[in-house]
């Protein structure tokens, strides 16, 4: 079983013909709602690129986003046992813009993911005893994500942590990390304002020196760099015409988790993630990008 811990929300998507200046009014074009979250991103993920069962653990609210964003994760064969549906609180929503070449712009409001704590955690340990592999991210409280990283170190299982938003986090957390994977900005943000993020080689080495055992460094349309536990090689990305980016380092997560799960190495993994961000990619939305491993082309 693959156990991912983070958060569920609500994608208020918006295209814009390019990001407004400060105190601009801009017209924009297609509005949808679209279930998110980076931890619900990467479940989706790992259940839709890979055969090892999935879990979910986090918090929406007792609204008609959070109703949606269960009943979606259930679609995609997700035990959602333990996410937990607090009552008086919003579910958590990330107001996204999107221009024409398919960046986007993001401002996310936590509510409910905000609600989560160490408390959930331990009554998840039955669930996470059963994992192999546990994921999580930073869209949830930082004392949460440290208990869960530690519960899931001390059982023995494989931690995967995708540090996003970027934030300072000990070396003692790090050690207990088998695969990090931040952006090339996120790993420098890791190591301090010393840090350079055009140095991801360098910053990779750094962060795999303070513990984890493999620091993937994601790159976007220069691919990955990953510093792994028996030496570092770069992963050229597929050459693709891009649309919208949102989600694409989840989508990455979840087919690398799957593959690790399915008994991969991590080269392979890393090149399963690959080909499923390429995908992503050229499709608008979060959940609504991620493909299905019938739909990747061989490696």
């Amino acid at each position: 079983m693959i156990v991912v811990i983070g958060s569920i929300n609500m994608d208020l998507v918006l295209r814009v013909p390019r990001m407004p200046l400060r105190g601009e009014t801009l017209t924009g074009g297609a509005f949808r709602t679209i279930p998110g979250g980076k931890g619900a991103n990467q479940a989706v993920a790992c259940a839709r690129l890979g055969h090892t069962p999935v879990a979910m653990v986090g918090c929406v609210g007792d609204d008609a986003f959070g109703t949606t964003l269960r009943a979606a994760l259930v679609a995609d064969g997700i035990d959602v046992s333990h996410v937990t549906a607090l009552p008086g609180v919003a579910t958590g929503i990330a107001s996204i813009l999107v221009d024409e070449d398919g960046q986007n712009s993001i401002v996310i409001a936590g509510g409910a993911n905000d609600e989560l704590t160490p408390a959930h955690i331990d009554a998840a340990l039955p669930l996470m005893a059963r994992a192999t592999i546990v994921v999580v991210q930073l869209e949830t409280p930082p004392d949460t994500v440290r208990h869960a990283i530690a519960m899931a170190h001390g059982m023995g299982k494989t931690v995967v942590l995708n540090p996003a938003p970027a934030a300072a986090l000990p070396a003692s957390v790090l050690a207990q990390v088998d695969y990090l994977v931040p952006n090339e900005i996120e790993a420098a943000m890791l190591l301090g304002a010393h840090a350079d993020a055009d140095d991801y080689a360098g910053s990779a080495a750094a962060l795999q020196a303070k513990g984890c055992r493999n620091v993937l460094v994601t790159l976007g349309a220069k691919g990955v760099h990953a510093a792994l536990a028996d030496g570092s090689r770069d992963f050229p990305a597929r050459a693709v015409k891009a649309v919208d980016t949102t989600a694409a380092g989840d989508t990455f997560i979840g087919g690398l988790v799957a593959a690790l799960a399915a008994g991969a190495d991590p080269a392979g993994a890393i090149d399963l993630g690959q080909r499923a961000a390429a995908i992503g990619v050229t499709r608008h939305g979060a959940q609504t990008s991620i493909p299905y491993l019938n739909e990747l082309e061989p490696s």
